[in-house]
């Protein structure tokens, strides 16, 4: 006897009722007012109404509240009075005694037998078998027309009841099969067998719910159960044939749990789809925001586990598997670029997006907390070193730095002594007047370790106001800074130093290419230009008398306007290291970096001192070559890393000086703001506020931080070098020095024009140091891909 739970009322259903598929039809004509759902099982079950259409034993009737109950009562009564209540003996379950063997015997396989077997892991096919084929192999000619080989243990049914099956009749047979499955039996079936603890074959479930067990309803049995993850579990298989029993109550009920669960997320998959869908389809003006997908969680979740997998890094297995589950279901391969263009293609992205500045998580914004923290120390701030301070504010100071510098960190000046020996001044910016050691400012500086320049932004080491208003040199203004003094010999050596705290007032701004232009004017008011550019070139001879490597060669600079815009505008600009007001610049920096470390050494103040071996290369092993890019680019190869050590200078081989310290850029790189805290505190007279080991320590997190900013710098330049190129009309020609050889005819090249590095393959005869032309094939930013060809 099966209970069912309807609306308060059971119905009740004996071996002597009617099969449940009929049952079923008979309760499709009730008039439904809505639908409840068992909390215990999770089933709908319809409500039903006086005066409604109720199945019951016998067959349909009309009925009353009242006759519901009375028509239970009469079933309980009519069902006392049978001697014996068994479904058994109609559908043969195991409790009857018949032996499990014989209830699972196997057909043995004949000519037009109707079966289905396993073509593959994703396919079952239903066919007609034709003929053996070997020992135990069978030929069978399947429902998509195709006569095959197949094994036995291939065969997952052989439907019963059928002999000489007519091959041209299997879609018609499996037409009518799909028209007549009904999951929602199974359901039924489960809940009878459940109650009487027994077990099933495919034969006994299609009696039992379609009340006959010929081919067509033993079929279908067999397909609802096969597919049935919820309802039922295989107890035996033997051959082609299985034993079912009901799983227990509770198990279903989770089942049933994770089905749902399953569904709802199918759902939300397609639901976000349809999203992604859309959005692709707008025009790039009105597509919806980026915070548009961050306001439901859901959404959220699934945008940022796209993100994660197209920076390549996914925080968890669950963002990766979304992340391919949503691509799989967009139709795209699953690689992190079907990502990157499906995020621009929606406009979460925007099309140059950078992925580095993603996948390094590189802070492009100061905190509120650090912003007002920044503007107290504008407003609040005392300078401890003003009675200490030399004014040097009658000196004529230069700046000199690229046109788009957001904060100058430093500026010279210079004179003849009377003697004839000249005279310079480093003056550096003095970003320790407002921030002190372990302050939130300066913690927060070292945690970024230097400011990060792209192409298209800048992101500061310091908030920009205070790097701006309060540290940055500004032309006409007093500004404190620290001076390194020098008087060179005349061989370019330092005679005599000095290193203060002191006022200036910067009376030029010049980029590079103003200030190369007033050298080479030689205008009498600007004496002072010249005088540096006479010592910049005294002190690039006694370096290279020293072993100095001159590795100058050609720099690319990059300014992206509007980088959001698909089509930004590009501004390229190729410099030339070894140009006269590059070369007075890095000249005096140089000079800067070995005044300090001088003093530091003498004075025995822990600094990071940067020294180079030279490897004992051999410069007049490279004499062959052009002076310039070629011969740098070859010796670079051939030079060891740097090196540092906190407690004493080392030499530094390759710029030809007995020690280095980095100093004249602390706004922009903390290791030099650490110089300056140092030098610093020995100038009033106190204890350096860290030693050796302390730097050496701050230090290896701050390399790191270096090697991210210039993997950065690196990548973002590349990127855009190679956006330029493949804007540029296809017949341009560009001229290109060979660098090397890489392998047979392949070379690596110069492009002059943009100062890019690539490689394509040359003409026979072709030799270093030669230049050619070449055009541009293909140029694809996003994959880093550069193809030339050699115009001939």
């Amino acid at each position: 006897m099966a209970v069912r739970a309807v609306n308060s009322c059971s119905f009740f259903r004996s071996a002597s009722s009617p099969p449940l598929s009929a049952v079923r039809c008979r309760l499709y004509h009730c008039r439904t007012l809505h639908f409840r759902r068992c909390s215990k099982l999770g089933f709908r079950f319809q409500i039903f109404r006086s005066e409604q259409k109720l199945f019951g034993h016998g067959g349909v009737r009309s009925c009353s509240v009242h006759s519901l109950v009375d028509s239970v009562m009469e079933e309980l009564d009519f069902m006392r009075k049978r001697k014996r209540v068994s479904a058994a003996t109609k559908i043969g379950l195991t409790s009857s005694g018949e032996l499990l063997e014989n209830k699972l015997a196997n057909r043995a396989l004949e000519k037009g037998l109707l079966l289905e077997f396993k073509k593959d892991s994703d396919r079952v096919l239903l066919a007609v078998a034709q003929r053996p084929d070997g020992k135990k192999n069978w030929m069978v000619f399947d429902q998509n027309g195709v006569t095959s080989s197949i094994k036995p243990q291939q065969i997952t049914y052989i439907v019963p009841g059928i002999e000489n099956f007519d091959q041209r009749e299997i879609s018609d047979f499996i037409r009518k099969a799909q028209d007549n499955l009904d999951p929602a039996l199974l359901e039924f079936a489960w809940v009878e067998l459940l109650e009487k603890n027994k077990s099933v074959t495919t034969e006994e479930l299609a009696e039992m719910i379609f009340g006959s067990a010929e081919p067509l309803e033993s079929y279908c049995a067999h397909l609802l159960l096969s597919k049935d993850e919820i309802y039922f579990s295989v107890l035996e298989t033997k051959g082609s044939r299985s034993l079912y029993g009901p799983r227990p109550t509770v198990q279903v009920d989770e089942l049933l749990h994770r089905k749902l669960a399953k569904e709802a997320a199918e759902k939300e998959l397609q639901e976000f789809v349809q999203l992604l869908k859309s959005a692709k389809a707008m025009p790039s003006e009105t597509k919806p925001p980026k915070s548009s997908w961050m306001v439901e969680e859901n959404i959220r979740h699934k945008i940022e586990s796209l993100e994660s997998y197209a920076i390549d890094d996914c925080k968890n297995d669950d963002q990766k598997k979304t992340a391919g589950t949503i691509l799989r279901a967009m139709g795209l391969v699953k690689t992190a670029s079907s990502a990157v263009n499906l995020l621009i293609d929606i406009g979460y992205f925007p099309v140059h997006v950078n992925l580095d500045l993603l996948k390094f998580n590189i802070p492009t914004d100061h905190s509120d907390e650090i912003i007002s923290a920044a503007e107290s120390l504008l407003s609040e701030s005392s300078d401890s070193d003003e009675i200490d301070r030399k004014d040097l504010t009658h000196l004529k100071v230069y700046a000199i730095d690229v046109d788009e510098a957001d904060e100058l960190d430093d500026a010279l000046s210079a004179t003849r002594l009377q003697d004839g020996r000249i005279k310079i001044w480093i003056h550096v910016a003095d970003p320790a007047r407002f921030v002190q050691p372990g302050s939130i400012v300066d913690r927060e500086a070292m945690r970024r370790g230097t400011s990060i320049f792209l192409p298209t932004a800048t992101y500061p080491m310091f908030p920009e106001k205070l790097a701006m208003e309060g540290m940055s040199l500004k032309q006409g203004e007093i500004c404190n800074a620290v001076t390194a003094s020098v008087v060179l010999h005349s061989d370019g050596s330092i005679a005599e130093y000095s290193v203060d705290n002191s006022v200036i007032k910067p009376t030029y701004m010049l980029t590079y290419e103003s200030a190369s232009e007033l050298l080479h004017m030689n205008l009498e008011e600007e004496v002072e230009l010249k005088i540096l550019s006479e010592a910049a070139t005294l002190r690039l001879q006694w370096r290279q008398q020293q072993g100095a490597v001159d590795t100058a060669t050609i720099e690319t600079r990059i300014k992206v306007a509007n980088p959001e815009d698909p089509e930004p505008a590009i501004n390229l600009y190729v410099e030339n290291q070894a140009d006269p007001a590059m070369r007075l610049v890095t000249e005096m920096m140089l000079l800067c970096g070995e005044v300090i470390a001088t003093y530091g050494s003498r004075n025995n103040i822990p600094l990071p001192y940067r020294g180079q071996p030279q490897s004992n290369i051999d410069v007049s092993v490279f004499q062959h070559l052009p002076e310039g890019p070629i011969r740098s680019s070859a010796i670079v190869k051939v030079m060891r890393a740097a090196e540092i050590d906190f407690r004493k200078p080392i030499r530094h081989g390759i710029l030809g000086i007995p020690g280095y310290v980095q100093f004249t850029s602390p706004i922009r790189r903390y290791m030099d703001l650490l110089a300056h805290y140092q030098v610093k505190a020995y100038l009033r007279g106190e204890s350096p506020p860290f030693s050796a080991g302390q730097l050496e320590g701050m230090a290896s997190i701050l390399n790191m931080h270096s090697r991210v900013a210039k993997r950065l710098f690196s990548s973002s330049l590349r990127y855009w070098i190679l956006e330029y190129l493949r804007r540029q009309p296809k017949e341009r020609k560009y001229r290109a020095l060979i660098l090397r050889f890489i392998k047979d005819r392949t070379a690596a090249l110069l492009l002059v024009e943009v100062g890019f590095q690539a490689s394509t393959w040359v003409s026979v005869g072709a030799q270093i140091g030669d230049e050619v032309e070449v055009r541009v094939d293909e140029a694809h930013p996003r994959d880093d891909a550069l193809f030339l060809k050699e115009v001939i």
